[in-house]
């Protein structure tokens, strides 16, 4: 599986967070294609009650979480999600843009923009998703 593009930081303050981590450590849970790395990397990017909202779901918690994120690896097997444009943050929020690309031929069949509440540590409370551009049914 490719490497995970990084986007570029618009702002890297607040509150001692790191956003382009936080966004980093997200997208490696995405990304995640293992079982077991899978759920550490959702331990490592979202707090124990962590949350996921988008037009398609609502899950919190870390088994849930990691079982959208399987679902979403069986149905697009052989894509990566990467960052676009800039991680912009402030406070204890960042938000930033992804699309779902083939690692066969480049094709990004979804895209989209997230907001992410972060706690002192830098792990997600909260994620709220939206799909910019949807997969054809």
């Amino acid at each position: 599986m490719s490497q995970a593009t990084t986007p570029t930081t618009a702002a890297t303050e607040g509150q001692g967070l790191d956003y382009e981590a936080a966004v980093n450590r997200y997208f490696a849970a995405w990304n995640a294609t293992d079982p077991a790395e899978r759920e550490r990397a959702v331990a490592a990017a979202w707090t124990q009650d962590g949350s996921y909202t988008d037009p398609l779901c609502d899950v919190s918690g870390h088994a849930q979480l990691a079982a959208v994120i399987t679902g979403a690896r069986e149905q697009y097997a052989g894509y990566t999600f990467r960052g676009t444009g800039l991680v912009d943050g402030h406070h204890h929020i960042v938000r930033f843009s992804w699309e779902l690309v083939s690692d066969a031929d480049g094709s990004s069949p979804a895209a989209g923009s997230d907001v992410m509440t972060l706690d002192e540590d830098g792990r997600a409370r909260a994620v709220l998703g939206f799909l910019d551009r949807a997969p054809a049914a």
